[in-house]
């Protein structure tokens, strides 16, 4: 490489200087080596840039006024998707390079890696994919060093081409000079790729013969799509099943084929404000987020008479919608003209499938033609979930883009630790000394296949950060699939309570806070006395939680029956408060209840949620986790209603106890509006709450409070609570990078385990 530019900002005859710079972060995957080079060659700098275990070191030669603005430059100016930080920055005994070079990247035993997540197309490529005179016009594959899939075809570090899926396509001689040229956007763009030597796609509808022209195969996947029928195309972390986003009875039909009556579908929209404000109610800061780097699925209202189907997210009034940000999903949304239906393509709970093979056979009954692409997946990745609560854009689920994650634990880890997660929404959480590495969302650990993904990103995690566990952490649930598995390992096994992992995820998010009041409401988990719990109030910091609070417990017959089957907590209510239910048809239920017989006590708020929605008239079962609770929101969309007194007072064990029981006279009362019973009801609970926070403020003298758990995904019910409280002047905390329910478990767990003695 030549040194053109060398010495243009440093002093005529001034003497040389030499500085040596590591900088650690988020460094591989987003084009920080050739940022370097290019920032070097401005400001005259000459020597070298190279990783070393995950790390980049920089050493350089030049004037020391040269050498100064270039290291305020490395950060100031960094790419979009950099994360550095400059760890150290010493000087050094000059010795006369003659240019700057990327050098080879180095290993050493101790690494310091930051995975780099997933990227949406950028603008640079995007121009490139429609402009007819460029050779990568309409190529679904196009990328640069700005651009593309990183986590999902990562099969090795350091981050280059070979430790990838795209080392199965050899470059083709434009392609190997763009990736070796330092002032190409695509310098060591590590998935670079052409039509000439790149993937392809493959278009397949069951009994017709492949088509493996990929401008023929976008069209006739398009055809399909117009015609009304179901496409299952394969993207960066894995396929989606799409369809015409607009058609009712295409939508019907994909509820039908996927049995899945009732949860929402998940849309993908053409970019453009002017043609997403024509589809969604949405303001700046939703824009903001939806059109934002991570392109996630945002919650949002679809506009009033505008086109899309209203099946698509039944009895709610958002739908969860992201842009297209992929080129193949920029290509396909253009040609078939409509807003798509993207969901996972999986079964019900599981992880989205990436194979072939695989998603023809298990999604036969499902899907009418196939979109494939030779680009392997290296390991699944959902799409990220958001939603603006309390103001703020929350992540509810963290997937492409948004994960993985690197977090700072507040202690040190005694040696490197797994965290097994949860059993539903799981994640994994990878800990050493002072660091956390968190994997994408994984799901419901309820089939083999979850637990396969399972067991493979726990095994990657550790091969990629070279990383050997000495420990798991783990729920203290012996039912639970993630516990059995640690157990399984062999390797020591750190149990944490549930709920104190809600509350350590939470609380290492805010290190300036040292004292806590933590509200950890949610569907269930277990309890330390054996019971389980969800309506629960912490006093302390992690390591170091003491139960203060809780509701008034239920004693529901059926034991795990009650997730689904949600009568059966709207049964358990009236009973406990002495009100009839049903009594011709669940007599025998209420004998079993009576003598406590299959029976399990819980004081979890989503139980009481599920119970409302069934008294409301909203549902009896249901077909996904959480709807009742969600359909309960819905129906008190926009209403209003006064909160009813709820009694606060200490139980037995010396909790102070929020009774819930008042609100059931006004939750049978058919006279009035579903909508108004709805808000009334979740009014009551939020004054309750300030109620509790009121005595333990009184107890413990503490003022910050904490708000966690899936309960507090309710944008209605949070809203009320953080109003209710800042007003009376405590200082409220929601989770701000990891969503408040199941997903932050394995992160909490790492903390707890550090937190111990």
């Amino acid at each position: 490489m030549d040194s053109a530019g060398a010495g243009s900002l440093q002093e005529p005859g001034g003497e040389s200087q030499a500085c040596r710079w590591l900088l650690t972060g988020r460094v591989q995957g987003v084009g920080f080596r050739p940022f370097v080079y290019r920032l070097a060659r401005a400001y005259g700098i000459r020597g070298y840039v190279h990783n070393v275990a995950g790390q980049v070191v920089i050493v350089g030669e030049a004037g020391a006024a040269a050498l100064a603005q270039f290291g305020h430059a490395l950060l100031a100016q960094a790419p979009r998707l950099a994360l550095p930080r400059i760890a150290s920055c010493a000087n050094c005994a000059p010795v006369g390079f003659a240019d700057f070079r990327i050098v080879p990247s180095e290993q050493a035993r101790e690494r310091e890696l930051h995975l780099p997540p997933d990227c949406f197309c950028c603008d640079d490529c995007l121009s490139e994919l429609g402009d007819p005179a460029d050779r990568r016009y309409r190529y679904p594959f196009i990328n640069c060093t700005q651009c593309g899939p990183r986590y999902t075809l990562i099969t090795g570090m350091p981050y280059d081409r070979e430790n990838t899926t795209m080392r199965e396509f050899a470059m083709c001689p434009l392609c190997r000079a763009e990736y070796e040229d330092p002032g190409n956007r695509r310098f060591h763009a590590e998935p670079i790729a052409c039509p000439a030597c790149g993937p392809q796609l493959c278009f397949h509808a069951p009994g017709s013969p492949a088509i493996d022209n990929t401008q023929a195969a976008l069209a006739a996947c398009a055809a399909q799509i117009a015609a009304g029928r179901i496409v299952a195309v394969k993207g960066i972390g894995g396929y989606h099943l799409m369809a015409d986003a607009t058609s009712e009875s295409t939508v019907a039909r994909l509820r039908e084929r996927k049995r899945r009556p009732h949860k929402p579908l998940a849309l993908m929209l053409p970019a453009g404000a002017a043609r997403i404000r024509s589809l969604l109610d949405i303001d700046e800061a939703g824009y903001a987020v939806l059109a934002g780097p991570l392109r996630p699925i945002l919650l949002a209202r679809p506009r009033t008479g505008g086109p899309l189907a209203p099946n698509i997210a039944s009895g709610l009034h958002e739908v969860g919608a992201m842009l297209a940000y992929s080129p193949l999903h920029h290509l396909l949304i253009e040609a078939a003209g409509v807003p798509l239906v993207a969901t996972s393509a999986n079964l019900s709970g599981e992880p989205v499938l990436t194979e072939a093979d695989e998603v023809e056979a298990r999604l036969a009954g499902v899907a009418d033609g196939y979109l494939h692409h030779g680009r392997r997946i290296a390991r699944p990745a959902d799409d990220p979930v958001f939603r603006m609560i309390a103001g703020r854009p929350r992540p509810i689920r963290l997937g492409r883009g948004a994960a993985p994650i690197d977090l700072a634990l507040p202690f040190p880890l005694p040696g490197p630790v797994l965290a097994a997660g949860s059993q539903t929404k799981n994640t994994l959480a990878l800990g050493w000394v002072a660091r956390a590495a968190m994997s994408p969302h994984i799901g419901d650990l309820d089939s083999a296949r979850a637990m396969d993904v399972f067991q493979q990103t726990a095994a990657d995690m550790a091969a990629l950060q070279g990383i050997s566990p000495a420990a798991i952490a783990c729920d203290a649930h012996p039912g639970f699939a993630s516990t059995r598995w640690a157990a399984g390992t062999g390797l020591p096994l750190i149990k944490v309570w549930h709920h104190h992992a809600h509350a350590s995820a939470l609380a290492a998010e805010h290190p300036d806070v040292d004292a806590w009041l933590v509200f950890t409401w949610d569907g269930v988990g277990l309890g330390m006395d054996g019971t389980l719990w969800g309506g629960e109030a912490f006093s302390g910091m992690p390591g170091r939680w003491r139960r203060v609070a809780t509701l008034r417990p239920l004693r529901i017959v059926g034991a795990g029956l009650a997730a689904r089957q949600l009568w059966r907590s709207a049964a358990a209510m009236c009973w406990d408060a002495g009100h009839a239910w049903r009594s011709e048809r669940y007599g025998l239920l209420r004998h079993a209840w009576r003598r406590q017989l299959n029976c399990h006590t819980s004081s979890a708020a989503g139980r009481l949620f599920d119970g409302a929605a069934v008294l409301l008239g909203l549902l009896e079962e249901g077909d996904f986790e959480g709807q009742g609770p969600m359909w309960l929101e819905a129906a008190a969309d926009r209403n209003k209603g006064a909160a009813l007194p709820l009694p606060v007072a200490r139980n037995a064990t010396g909790l102070w106890e929020l009774d819930w029981r008042p609100v059931l006279p006004m939750l049978l009362d058919a006279s009035r509006p579903s909508g108004e019973r709805a808000a009334v009801f979740q009014a009551s609970l939020a004054s309750g709450l300030l109620a509790q926070a009121h005595a333990l403020r009184r107890d413990t003298g503490v003022r910050r409070v904490g708000l966690c758990g899936g309960v507090f995904q309710n944008r209605w019910l949070t809203g009320q609570v953080v109003g209710l409280l800042a007003g009376d002047g405590f200082d409220v905390r929601l989770a701000e990078r990891l969503p408040c329910n199941d997903a932050a478990l394995s992160f909490g767990q790492l903390v707890e385990a550090g937190a111990r003695p």
